[in-house]
């Protein structure tokens, strides 16, 4: 049997109507989106199955419709299954923890929803965008956002070779535009996203999610779950806890992911819930001849 991984992704996965699928074909789902809907005290299942693109968007709806999509998707279609490996893009790792048992699924749905609030409360306290950067080397990327020193502009996402994405204060991304386009970059894509997500400008956001993830407990990992902010194979619950809480504010060093797990012998990749392009496309770019298959 090849080595298996599950992929859990972020924002930017969700789509109208998400979660039908799962309620029509397994009665478990049922189930599940109503304990949701008990635990976060609104019908967050309503907005997922019936719900316009815009509500989709909002950062309080996004993430925890795509944390609980991934889970139910795993819990219906993949429960029997250990993987060898797990990991999580962004908001993703929250749902990589609870799959590889660290925590239990009540408790990542609060925490979601905890860093969803935190989030968009340091979105409104401090302004800010990102940007995905297309045909320049990161090298170039880096130095660019380093000498913009009288703004927040910052790597944020190594999602694949040719694409990473920056994150900044308004001003920093518009000078790094110029700037990145005057170096030779393809193109400069201002994403359609709240804020400055993994810059400095979540410090707030960090700083509220800590508590509550301090005050979750954490189980060893059924297997190895490797981390957005060092692209590692984590074990060691104190660990994985310290991570997830600099996370916030650290870059999502996704490719390095990918191939630290290719390095480790993982063949076999799965994506588990959301629109299953996201991490696939990712994939694509990273290594062609891994497997990658959606859930």
């Amino acid at each position: 049997m090849p080595k298996t991984a599950f992929l859990f992704p972020g924002q930017a996965s969700q789509f109208v109507g998400m979660g039908t699928e799962l309620i029509v074909s397994y009665p478990k789902a049922t189930e599940l989106f109503a304990t949701a809907d008990q635990i976060l005290g609104f019908d967050l299942s309503k907005v997922m199955f019936n719900g316009s693109e815009e509500e989709l968007k909002q950062t309080n709806i996004t993430q925890p419709s795509v944390f609980l999509h991934s889970i139910i998707s795993y819990q219906c279609k993949l429960v029997d299954q250990t993987p060898d490996a797990v990991a999580g893009h962004s908001l993703g790792e929250f749902s990589a923890l609870v799959c590889a048992g660290v925590m239990s699924f009540e408790d990542g749905l609060r925490l979601v929803r905890q860093r969803a609030l935190a989030m968009q409360e340091a979105c409104d306290q401090n302004p800010g965008t990102m940007a995905a950067i297309v045909g320049l080397e990161e090298a170039q990327i880096e130095d660019i956002c380093c000498n913009i020193t009288d703004d927040v502009c910052v790597a944020a996402n190594y999602n694949c070779p040719g694409q990473l994405v920056i994150s900044g204060s308004i001003e920093g991304i518009k000078k790094a535009e110029s700037l990145l386009m005057a170096a030779g970059a393809k193109r400069v894509i201002l994403l359609n996203v709240g804020g400055a997500f993994h810059s400095p400008l979540m410090q707030p956001a960090k700083e509220k999610l800590a508590d509550a993830i301090n005050n979750t407990n954490f189980s060893k990992p059924i297997c190895p779950v490797y981390q957005n902010v060092n692209s590692l194979p984590q074990t060691d619950p104190q660990q994985i806890q310290e991570n997830l809480i600099q996370q916030l504010t650290a870059p999502v060093l996704w490719t390095q992911t990918i191939q630290a797990m290719i390095k480790n012998g993982i063949e076999e990749f799965v994506e588990v819930g959301g629109n299953g392009t996201v991490l696939s496309g990712f994939m694509k770019r990273i290594d062609r001849n891994s497997i990658i298959r959606t859930a």
